[in-house]
């Protein structure tokens, strides 16, 4: 362990070798960062003579402190840990061959030495002397499994006291949704469980209850409202008011993959009005998808678009729960991500849901996502050079303002298009 101390778990990368104005990078909180010459890295390194070696976008660290991994992007020369080459290119392979390939990722530990180029960090894991370790090890996958099933059948009067399980909403990596019913009042409501992929400890289940609750403050009609959060039994969990009509994924789904304009854009325009008034609260969703746009019916025939979730994986992951799985395989694909939120995942700023919002939308109308993600190319390299795919040459019918305003709301370089929710809302009124 290094010697230096830190009261809240952090990894740092200190300058060894090289020729950067700045020595360490402190990371204390959930975030990737990508390392190389190109202007948007960070640790960028110089676009000079003294670092031809290094590739424009060489390597990216996921960091989820006390823990991290790297790995190679196929660069020319390779990134190395220790000595030892954790990705590189074979000399006869161009760039776009290399970004057919996935390089492992490489997990780091305390006083790790990365070397790209010239360039040398000693990498730096601390944490708490609580002896109350956040990267204690895993859940076993078929303990999991037995659990969720557990509660299936009804067998969690013991595990969250207060509900009643009714049935299964859906399930995913992390946990399950329920439509429950809460036993104090006799009202319906979807109860997620999220499964900490790491031991559960005081710390980590006080840091997430804190996040979680500056959620429940945000009250909107196109925001899913939070009722009650708590943990019990080693499982996290949350009830958010129940949505008749499930998520914009399964409508589309049942509509054969995607919805004409007169019905989609009108669901969006609620969205973002509910994202625009979280953002005026501060809060930044970064995981919007159609999954977790939920839709109620008020009135018969009448469909209300709630956003959920917000808040709650940003709180779940910064508390350490979840595990370093977002780049990893089991993460998926990051196809409504915005690329600057790879870049600096810590300092995502609104522009990015509303970024996600219109990646959401094209999804919506076309049944595709914007960018191309070829079978075996790394997802994450591709969200950070591939452009988005114009609407219309996946949908020809969408109406060509609309396509227009989806299109300008996706840009990225070299600023997003829209950087608020009422900016992407008014373009769409004015189609």
């Amino acid at each position: 362990m290094s010697s230096t101390r830190r009261m809240a778990p952090a990894v740092t990368l200190t300058l060894v070798k090289g020729r950067l104005d700045r020595k360490e990078f402190v990371f204390d909180e959930r975030t990737t960062c990508v390392l190389g010459r190109s202007s948007d890295c960070s640790p960028r390194l110089p676009d000079d003579e003294h670092h031809r070696k290094v590739s424009r976008h060489h390597c990216l660290i996921d960091v989820n402190p006390p823990a991290a991994r790297i790995r190679d992007f196929g660069s020319l020369n390779g990134t190395y840990v220790n000595g030892r080459r954790i990705g590189k290119r074979e000399r006869h392979q161009t760039p776009e061959e290399a970004a057919l390939l996935r390089y492992p990722e490489h997990d780091l530990a305390d006083g790790d030495e990365i070397r790209i180029g010239d360039t040398v960090f000693r990498v730096g894991i601390h944490a708490p002397d609580t002896g109350d370790e956040l990267s204690a090890p895993s859940l076993d996958p078929a303990d999991v499994a037995a659990l969720l099933e557990e509660i299936a059948r009804g067998g969690n009067a013991t595990l969250i006291p207060g509900y009643t399980i009714l049935r299964e909403l859906g399930r995913g990596g992390m946990g399950a949704v329920y439509l429950a019913r809460d036993d104090s009042t006799g009202a319906e409501v979807a109860l997620k469980l999220m499964l900490p992929r790491v031991a559960v400890n005081p710390t980590a289940r006080a840091r997430f209850l804190r996040e979680a609750e500056l959620t429940r403050m945000l009250r909107h009609p196109n925001i899913a409202a939070l009722h009650d959060l708590g943990s019990s039994g080693g499982v996290f969990y949350f009830t958010i008011e129940y949505c008749t009509r499930g998520s914009l994924d399964r409508l589309v789904a049942r509509r054969g993959g995607r919805l004409p304009a007169d019905e989609a854009v009108p669901l969006f325009l609620q969205v973002l009005d509910g994202l625009e008034h979280a953002h005026d609260q501060g809060v930044v969703h970064r995981d919007l998808s159609p999954s977790n746009i939920l839709l109620h019916e008020d009135d018969p025939g009448t469909l209300v678009a709630k956003v959920a979730d917000f808040g709650l994986a940003k709180a779940f992951d910064q508390a350490g729960l979840s595990g370093l799985t977002r780049t990893g395989a089991t993460a998926g694909k990051p196809v409504f991500m915005a690329r600057r939120q790879v870049i600096d995942f810590k300092n995502a700023a609104p522009a990015v849901d509303v970024w996600a919002a219109a990646a959401c939308l094209y999804n919506t109308l076309c049944g595709d996502v914007p960018r191309d993600f070829p079978p075996g190319k790394d997802p994450w390299r591709v969200v950070l050079q591939a452009p988005p795919v114009p609407l219309r040459e996946r949908a020809p019918r969408v109406p060509k303002a609309l396509a227009e305003a989806v299109d300008t709301a996706l840009r990225e370089k070299p600023a997003f298009g829209f950087t608020t929710a009422a900016q992407f809302r008014d373009a769409l009124l004015a189609c």
